[in-house]
């Protein structure tokens, strides 16, 4: 079981994918990581979030936990989201993290979400926000093996 990490969009700017691999890098079962990035709709509006909705569930298979990042979810702390994470892996279930697309995701996915995270009530660029998600799962490791990353 391992953390897999499907966003809309096209691959990784080279400053972002310098980031992600350094901090990939350093990830160990079962917090392992692994990206798989879907391509975005060429429509626009609810024609997009819908198609890209689609997308996002046709890879998500249903017994994985799936965690929704979404600026209007819950606001947790660092130790909260390594508990978060740690509780579906335990039970050997993988856990799927969704980064929409610039319209967002439409209702099937927030139904289907088990937990909905927001990094903040800010708005943030898509690529910004996979460096901020693979940091945070690093983080969330390391709170979680009792490692000092992490300082309260």
């Amino acid at each position: 079981m391992a953390l897999r990490i499907l966003a809309i969009g096209k691959k990784h700017e080279a400053w972002v994918a310098e980031g992600i691999g350094r901090y990939a890098k350093r990830m160990k079962k079962p917090f392992d990581l692994s990206w798989q990035l879907l391509p975005h709709s060429s429509r626009t509006g609810d024609a997009a979030r819908s198609e890209e909705s689609e997308r996002i569930l046709s890879k998500v298979p249903t017994q994985e936990y799936l965690v929704l990042l979404d600026e209007r979810g819950s606001n947790i702390d660092s130790p909260t989201l390594a508990r978060t994470l740690r509780a579906p892996l335990d039970t050997s279930r993988g856990v799927s993290l969704v980064i929409g697309g610039a319209y967002g995701v439409d209702a099937s996915v927030h139904e289907r979400a088990d937990f909905v995270w927001s990094l903040s009530r800010l708005v943030f660029p898509h690529q910004l926000v996979r460096l901020i998600v693979a940091e945070q799962l690093y983080r969330a490791q390391e709170i979680a093996a009792g490692r000092p990353y992490h300082h309260e």
